[in-house]
């Protein structure tokens, strides 16, 4: 099958971005050059990878799950040594060598991905990528980028400011795609931190307890939600001792505070138990 006979397929999350000055300022944001292994999600009809491949790039690999788009890759872009290409599902493959993510992603699979390319609290991925340039969802990239007391603040704004530096790179409209999709977008660079930067993983188990238990009910005072971990009057001294108030809302507490809250209380009760992978 070649691209113009290959329609773009819901069940892939499919919308092929064709706006040159997106994709020029995608790769910008990577910052490209010689060293870099690139890692590219999803490259559908090849739009970013033509440009990943005009970069100073030392190699390009892509992963495709369509086995339709695959030898149409294959056939434009199989000359460069620096290009591979796998088919399989990103999710599922052993990931090729790369230091850097480059990726339009498809947006039905953001929340697993991004737990795959940066990882978990407890367990960032290891060794870490230098830097991930991605489009996704604006609602997405609007929640990892919020600060405190934002309506799109949550859990995972704690997590992935607590993983990465977030940053956006530049808003993308859905005229940009073929076909548009029914939602806006942008594209946003994580920096993960480096390993001295990261939470110890015992200190890291306890702040996703207090994500998990607090943003079930982000509506509710810390006061309600905290209840039960230790008496009141032990909950108020470790509420202070991190500058929270128990009458505030989890969608009002930093990332640096929910670390010193889980810290106090790693103190008091010891270290969370792990977790099943």
């Amino acid at each position: 099958m070649t691209f113009a006979a290959h329609h773009a397929r819901k069940r892939f999350g499919q919308h092929w971005l064709t706006d040159a000055n997106v994709l020029d300022r995608i790769v910008a944001a990577a910052e490209l050059t010689g060293l870099d292994q690139v890692l590219e999600v999803g490259p559908g009809r090849g739009a970013l990878t033509e440009r990943l491949l005009a970069s100073a790039a030392g190699a390009v690999a892509a992963v495709e799950l369509d086995r339709d788009l695959v030898a149409g890759l294959h056939e434009r872009f199989g000359a460069d040594p620096r290009f591979s290409l796998l088919q399989g599902d990103v999710l599922e493959v052993p990931l090729p060598a790369a230091n850097k993510v480059v990726a339009n992603i498809p947006y039905n699979i953001t929340g697993p991905l991004l737990e795959r390319l940066v990882g978990r609290l407890d367990r960032p991925v290891q060794p870490g990528y230098g830097r991930l340039v991605l489009l996704v969802q604006r609602e997405v990239g609007e929640r990892i980028r919020a600060k405190p007391g934002s309506s799109a603040f949550s859990a995972l704004s704690v997590r992935m400011q607590l993983l990465a530096r977030c940053t956006t790179v530049c808003p993308v409209p859905p005229r940009c795609f073929q076909p548009p999709p029914k939602v806006q977008s942008e594209v946003v660079r994580l920096d993960p931190l480096p390993h001295e930067q990261r939470l110890a993983p015992e200190l890291a188990r306890r702040v996703e307890q207090l994500l998990r238990r607090c943003f079930a009910s982000r509506r509710k005072m810390l006061r309600n939600t905290l209840a039960g971990l230790v008496a009141e009057p032990e909950l108020q001294v470790l509420a202070t001792s991190a500058g929270v108030e128990l009458q505030q809302r989890p969608q009002e507490i930093a990332p640096a505070q929910w670390v010193e809250l889980a810290a106090g209380l790693n103190q008091r009760l010891g270290p969370e138990a792990p977790t099943p992978s």
